[in-house]
């Protein structure tokens, strides 16, 4: 690009590496925590950011601000025609000092068995997999769909084609799934898979989201611990997981605890969303219309002001379970995951 390395710095002094890109807000499940059982209304495909806006904007943000990460998000983002195309383009970009960023996908896995080899091939590094059970019959409650037995397939797929480490997000919620989390680490053990548990997040698509539902990252490992022993791994810095590993050596197990400890003060990350709105934070109660630059004609000195602009007045924290929270107006299906 011809111009020289600017690191995006906050007023908190934190620098953005990470940027998660939701390349659709379309979902083939109708997860509880995600969106209504009726599903959402999809935005007009002529709405949503084109492939060659998408590497416009990711190549700014590599090349120009040094972002060494970025992670395709949805709704669900293997719905997304052609998602190989995308990857292969986006595995060009490399930073100023010729490094490949590091490529990732975050999906419900029930796609992967098509696709796995092909995404491998096309440049992506790593692939994040939701699961948040193991019985069939919790799963349709939960995501609506009857599909346990592609998304499990789509774990051995992304194995298949080399994708490692592999990981799982876990969502937990007390009441639902917490009854299983012994059982979901156990599987992770024996597949050859990391086990990440997140903590219930109030981004709910009902709004029934309250403290008494988090099941808190004390809890989850205390759990596991009861039946496998462990040690921590070192301080996560900037990453959003906690780690432990199996004192067996049968490898690790994470925790993202956003409500109980977050990790606002280390966070490194900003987002698009599908419609090209860029969010400094996933609680963000505001955003910064990148869309709508792109297709009036703005040059990249003019995007890149934008985005100075808005991680300028990114804020220190979310501040879940203080009287101060405000909950976004979006759902995560509609923010990206």
């Amino acid at each position: 690009m011809g111009v020289s390395h600017e690191p995006l710095v906050d007023s908190f002094g934190r620098t953005v590496r990470d940027l998660r890109i939701s390349v659709t807000d379309r979902c083939n499940f109708r997860c509880t925590y995600c969106m209504p059982a009726e599903g959402m209304q999809w935005l007009p495909r002529s709405e949503v950011l084109t492939f060659e806006e998408i590497e416009r904007l990711a190549r700014l943000f590599v090349e120009r601000f040094g972002v060494d990460g970025i992670r395709l998000t949805g709704g669900e983002p293997t719905v997304r025609a052609h998602l190989p195309v995308l990857v292969g383009k986006l595995a060009t970009i490399r930073l100023p000092d010729g490094r490949r960023p590091d490529l990732a996908l975050t999906t419900n896995g029930s796609a992967l068995r098509h696709l796995a080899h092909e995404l491998r091939d096309a440049g992506l590094a790593r692939v994040n997999i939701s699961l948040d059970t193991l019985r069939r019959d919790r799963f349709l409650q939960m995501t609506r769909r009857d599909e346990l037995d592609r998304v499990l397939d789509g774990i051995e797929a992304a194995k298949e084609a080399g994708f490692a480490p592999v990981k799982l997000n876990t969502v937990v919620q007390r009441g639902v799934n917490d009854d299983e989390i012994v059982d979901l680490a156990r599987f992770g053990r024996e597949a050859g898979v990391e086990v990440r548990f997140i903590e219930f997040m109030p981004l709910d698509a009902d709004g029934h989201w309250h403290p008494e539902a988090v099941v808190g990252q004390d809890e989850i490992v205390a759990a596991i611990a009861a039946e496998f022993a462990l040690r921590p791994v070192a301080a996560r810095g900037a990453a959003p997981a906690d780690s432990w590993e199996y004192v067996d050596g049968r490898g690790t197990v994470g925790v993202i605890p956003s409500v109980t400890k977050p990790f606002c003060g280390d966070c490194d990350r900003v987002r698009l969303t599908a419609e090209g709105q860029f969010r400094t934070c996933l609680f963000a109660t505001s955003e910064h219309d990148l869309l709508s630059l792109l297709r009036n004609g703005a040059d990249d000195e003019a995007i890149a002001a934008e985005i100075r602009r808005a991680v300028g007045g990114k804020w220190a924290g979310h501040q879940i379970n203080q009287v101060s929270f405000v909950r976004p107006r979006r759902t995560m299906s509609q923010i990206g995951g």
